[in-house]
């Protein structure tokens, strides 16, 4: 779903809206158009039991993947901060 988060520049009002197309957005606080939307942080899992990620599972039991020269078992990058 296209849910943004924006700053209300009137009031400070802080608010997520779904946004469908490129729309102006008010502020449900105070009515204003005067918004910008902020940087959104997003969640998201690969994999897993019970909303675990395999990379937690792996960390748990002392290790950092099936094999740690090949990289994550996701990709053949070979550094994890490379996927």
């Amino acid at each position: 779903m296209p849910m943004h988060d924006f700053l209300c520049q009137s009031c400070k009002n802080e608010f997520e809206e779904l946004v469908l197309k490129n729309e102006a957005v008010k502020c449900p606080k105070c009515g204003s158009d005067n918004t910008q939307k902020l940087m959104s942080c997003c969640r998201f899992s690969v994999g897993g039991d019970n909303g675990v990620s395999k990379a937690a599972q792996w960390r748990a039991q002392g290790g950092v993947g099936p094999s740690s020269k090949s990289g994550c078992a996701g990709c053949s990058g070979g550094n994890c901060s490379t996927c």
